[in-house]
């Protein structure tokens, strides 16, 4: 279960310590003679005594882009214009943690995308014409930490060597904060997957973290660490196919007891939560629980997988099989077995080599034939590390041309504008940035589909028709007929039907170089139809199970809306197995990357255009709630959710988990509770009772992030500020709302006009539903706040809504096929089923029942 109260649970084992030691050193590079402070509250100390040789300054960032959480280290840095170094003295049979942070902004004179360099660590190589610009750009993120375990070095002091590289001109390198620190051997001998008789031995080889996972938890900040400050990810984004399983957590009469395992192996709240199969064996035999990790290719990993069972007791009541890039690491891991009882920690490695396509695929799968008493997988932490003995070091992953093509248009079309906005880095949609490549998998993993081919490949993009990750429900036709060819003759005269030809012209023959997306229906390309209109192309893994249903659904419901603020099905496409469905090019991507992205002021939407896309944004959530025949509830309205095109009109998106019908006469629909952690309705939540309120909660949280320019949940910050809806009625209430508002606001939004949103933002988010405006009153302020920032003598007069926006349809009742999101409730087989619950039925989604656990 991802719950944020187990992030207080943590023990911190006093292992290491954060002051500077013979051993231990936390460096803020740039920083003054007084050192400073992180948000976590460690103590940082200057760099200047351990400095050795090299010419370099010190500069602070031009800007503080939103996802950092503190200043320390990320603001200010060492900037090296020629070969230099760092000396701290260590013990040569000891291994050391070493982290570097990088925050490519601008510093002084110095532009980040010119920063191209290597570091060595001794004679070790741990990075090689590195851009940290290149590779925050790739992933849409603020900033890196690149986090090393290496092994002793046979010498009295570790020198680490930053080397601008002679490849490129007026190169330079920089380097934010540095942490070292002695740290005890983790590592031994590990078994090679698919060669049962060889084994590597680990000790004399250097790691670099890949990814760091709290399989089922929430996440884990370095101070809630068992003494080793590293920070552990939820493993959501990770997670492949439909089959996501359902989280667990120790309950109160089960006592964890690591025994004679050192407790710095993991934290406690890694083994208090975990991800299990479920409880149907049908169900269970029919996938694989898979996690998926882009890495660099053709290089050697350490997969570290963590265990604690607290639910059975015995031998032989669940075992299963792990697989590792489709090989047989282990033919039957008994928890019990290994650990010898209930709540005791273990964990098992093994080395693998990476594949040539650069991922990783880590599953899990019942083993049948050892006759256990119940089929079940079980994984609560899971670390994969690179390894090697000389060198770390690998290439600056590629952004895609798309994401660079769209980048160079903005840049000109604003220019043209004279609004001067550019994209430069981007920040991570979330806050925390993780290691080398752990927000790259964020995006490239998105494709989860059950069955896709692990050998294909993804291209990332700054943005996605189908933001995070989209998983639908479904079976595939087992007759091969065709997917309903009765319902889609009858959407023919509300959408146009393509040929495979006209799909394979538009996008070059779904050219890679043309993908933007990736959902659990496909992949997502770009393309140009009718002789230049741009569009995007939704197109059907072959292999999955999961797009029929979606391809139906949609077709069935998107055709039948039409509205200025919904983004638009154009057509489809159903010839020779291949399914394709055509959408609007909305090319300015999501209002989610417009509030976190930007290191300069001019990045930034400005007051007014923030009103106008929630406005836009509030216009289709009314069409949908009135428009109709049927009210419909998007049941995931969220910044990802919202898209904006060329001129900068928002567009609702994403249907997925949509709930329509005529069974409204009661007010409400009762469900199971799906949607978006920070946005979820909590009455809805309580009373599994769905109502178009439920919706108008949702854009509250919505309308706060316009305003503040941080996500809805950041589990890394203090307990009173995780949630944006909380954080921002605690400021309200107290009269210190304008210190938390977006910085790049400050001195440009009228109060009255602040005033009016805040008081109709705060309303949205009222714990009952009666309370909140309806979507049309909300509507009203939100016009009204906009009327009071623009007009110079106070005199307002609300705008009506534009009746002409929409036409009306009829719509049947159709419970929309789901592509839920990252972060998202419920799993496919909840969906699937939720239709026969009845009103009384005690049903939630796997955040509150636990199927088999």
């Amino acid at each position: 279960m991802h719950a944020l109260a187990y992030l207080l649970l943590a023990i911190s084992l006093p292992l290491l310590s954060n002051a500077a030691t013979p051993d231990s050193f936390m460096l803020g590079c740039g920083l003054g003679d007084g050192g400073g402070e992180d948000g976590d509250g460690r103590r940082w100390n200057p760099d200047n005594k351990y400095l050795s040789g090299g010419n370099s300054v010190t500069s602070k960032a031009s800007v503080q882009d939103p996802s950092l959480s503190s200043e320390v280290p990320y603001m200010t840095s060492r900037v090296f214009t020629s070969q230099g170094s760092y000396k701290f003295p260590i013990q040569g049979t000891k291994r050391y943690m070493l982290r570097l942070h990088f925050y490519p902004a601008v510093y002084s004179t110095f532009d980040p995308s010119n920063a191209f360099f290597s570091v060595t660590a001794n004679d070790v190589t741990l990075l090689s014409n590195f851009s940290a610009a290149i590779t925050c750009q790739a992933l849409s993120q603020a900033y890196i930490d690149k986090e090393y375990s290496l092994a002793p070095l046979h010498s009295d002091a570790l020198t680490i060597t930053f080397k601008p590289s002679d490849k490129h001109h007026g190169a330079f390198a920089f380097v934010n904060g540095i942490e070292l620190a002695e740290m005890p051997e983790l590592f031994d001998t590990a078994p090679v997957v698919g060669f049962p008789d060889q084994t590597v031995e680990t000790k004399s080889l250097h790691f670099v973290t890949m990814s760091r996972l709290n399989v089922g938890g929430s996440y884990i900040s370095p101070t809630k660490d068992s003494g080793l400050s590293r920070i552990w990810y939820d493993d959501t984004p990770y997670l492949y196919g439909g089959g996501n399983g359902v989280t667990n957590e120790v309950t109160a009469d089960v006592t964890i007891n690591y025994k004679s395992m050192p407790q710095y192996i993991a934290p406690f709240n890694v083994y208090a939560t975990s991800r299990s199969m479920g409880a149907s064996k049908d169900i269970n035999m029919g996938f694989n629980l898979t996690w998926v990790f882009q890495v660099d290719p053709d290089s050697m990993y350490l997969a570290r997988l963590h265990f604690c069972e607290y639910y059975y007791a015995k031998l032989n009541e669940i075992v299963f099989k792990i697989f590792i890039n489709n090989q047989t690491a282990q033919e039957d891991a008994d928890i019990i077995g290994w650990a010898g009882a209930k709540g005791v920690p273990t964990y098992k490695d093994y080395v693998v080599h990476g594949k040539s396509s650069g991922e990783l695929w880590v599953a899990l799968h019942p083993a049948p034939e050892t006759k256990p008493e119940f089929f079940d997988a079980l994984l609560n932490g899971l670390e994969l590390f690179k390894l090697n003995d000389t060198d770390l070091s690998g290439p600056n992953p590629k952004p895609s041309d798309m994401l660079v093509k769209h980048e160079e248009k903005e840049r000109t079309f604003e220019t043209k504008h004279t609004t001067k906005r550019t994209f430069v880095i981007g920040s991570a949609a979330g806050g925390a940035a993780g290691f080398a490549f752990v927000a790259a998998l964020c995006v490239v993993v998105h494709h989860r589909t059950r069955k896709r081919a692990p050998g294909s490949s993804t291209t990332t993009s700054s943005w996605l028709p189908l933001y995070g990750n989209s998983n639908t429900t479904g079976t595939k036709s087992g007759s091969g007929k065709s997917v309903g060819s009765g319902n889609l003759a009858m959407a023919q005269g509300l959408c146009r039907y393509f040929s495979l030809q006209d799909m394979l012209h538009a996008t070059q023959n779904f050219d890679e170089s043309n993908v933007i997306g990736v959902g659990g229906f496909g992949k997502v390309y770009k393309g140009v139809i009718d002789n230049g209109f741009k569009v995007a192309i939704k197109r059907s893994n072959p292999q999955s199970e999961q797009g029929v249903n979606e391809f139906q659904t949609e077709i069935e419901m998107l055709s039948k809306l039409r509205h200025k603020h919904l983004v638009s099905l154009i057509g489809f496409c159903e010839e020779e197995d291949e399914m394709c469905l055509v959408y609007d090019y909305m090319s300015h991507g999501t209002m989610r990357e417009h509030l976190y992205k930007g290191n300069k002021p001019l990045d930034t939407l400005t007051w007014k255009q923030r009103l106008e896309i929630c406005i836009g944004a509030a216009r289709g959530l009314h069409y949908l709630h009135t428009g109709a025949k049927y009210t419909i509830i998007h049941r995931d309205v969220k910044t990802t959710n919202i898209l904006l095109d060329e001129n900068w009109v928002a567009k609702v998106s994403d249907f997925g988990l949509s709930k329509t019908g005529p069974n409204m006469n009661q007010g409400h629909v009762s469900t199971v509770v799906k949607g978006s952690f920070g946005y979820l309705d909590p009455e809805y939540f309580r009373r599994q009772q769905l109502t178009e309120k439920s919706d108008v909660y949702s854009f509250g949280v919505v309308l706060f992030e316009a305003l503040c320019s941080r996500p809805a949940l950041n589990p890394s910050l203090p307990k009173e500020q995780v949630s944006l809806a909380e954080w921002v009625l605690y400021n309200k209430r107290r009269g210190t709302l304008e210190d938390i508002i977006d910085p790049n606001l400050k001195g440009q939004i009228k109060p009255e006009s602040l005033n009016k949103f805040a008081d109709a933002a705060e309303k949205c988010v009222s714990d009952l539903g009666l309370e909140r405006p309806s979507m049309n009153d909300l509507l009203w302020n939100l016009e009204f706040a906009l009327n009071l920032q623009e007009s110079p003598d106070g005199v307002t007069k609300a705008a009506p809504i534009e009746e002409s926006e929409f036409e009306e349809v009829s719509l049947g009742n159709n419970d929309m096929a789901a592509h839920y999101k990252n972060l998202s409730l419920g799993s496919e087989h909840d969906l699937s089923r939720e239709s026969s619950y009845d009103n009384n039925a005690n049903v939630f989604s796997q955040i509150s029942n636990q199927k088999g656990r």
